[in-house]
């Protein structure tokens, strides 16, 4: 039996790095889709990217954890960037 992620922020533990890999990649494949709003996707991305930089900024956070959830944030920013254009 699986947790969900609301379960696991009761118990203090990071979202698996999957799913917000996932997350990211379905907001762009909506996005290239025009299968979502703008709007409704810059406030998915904003959301995205601020629960990444909440981790991103977790001194707990092993290094090699770290490193990927700084490429995801990275690939949300710069999403973010392709939708402001």
């Amino acid at each position: 039996m699986t947790r969900d992620v609301s379960q696991k922020q009761e118990t203090g533990e990071r979202p698996d790095l999957e799913h917000l890999d996932a997350a990211i990649s379905h907001v762009d494949q909506l996005v290239s889709s025009g299968g979502i709003a703008s709007g409704a996707a810059k406030g998915l991305l904003y959301s995205l990217i601020e629960t990444l930089g909440t981790l991103v900024g977790d001194p707990d956070l092993p290094e090699h954890a770290r490193s990927g959830y700084e490429g995801l944030l990275e690939t949300a920013r710069e999403l973010r960037i392709k939708l402001e254009h």
